[in-house]
């Protein structure tokens, strides 16, 4: 049976790989800094993944800082909600990624696939 087209897989990593590379791979979810996995460790599954999904976060970050300079619906809704979002998502994903584990963020985490760095 064919999977649905938005389906999520999740990837599956060698238990040395993820040993290995924790730290940084959760170093991906701290803004800019999702680059690091990315560049610095290209034949680690584990951080290539946790790195995309970072920039996305970060991606999403950015957005959110900016829609938050719209006069009031920015500064009242969009700014602090979407800023408090972002956190609560990094610390998550900075724990589950210190655990070991990969949590695909809802609604962003699919983009990931899209990223080829």
């Amino acid at each position: 049976m064919p999977e649905p087209m938005n389906a999520s897989v999740m990837p599956a990593f060698d238990k040395k790989d993820i040993d290995d590379n924790k730290i940084i791979a959760a170093i991906g979810y701290l803004g800019i800094l999702s680059l690091i996995p990315l560049l610095a460790k290209k034949d680690s599954k584990f951080c290539q993944e946790h790195g995309k999904q970072g920039f996305i976060l970060f991606l999403f970050e950015v957005a959110v800082m900016i829609l938050g300079m719209v006069p009031v619906i920015g500064w009242l809704i969009i700014g602090p909600v979407g800023s408090i979002l972002a956190l609560v998502l990094a610390l998550v994903c900075i724990i589950k990624t210190l655990q070991g584990s990969f949590w695909e963020i809802p609604v962003l985490g699919q983009y990931r696939k899209k990223i080829n760095f």
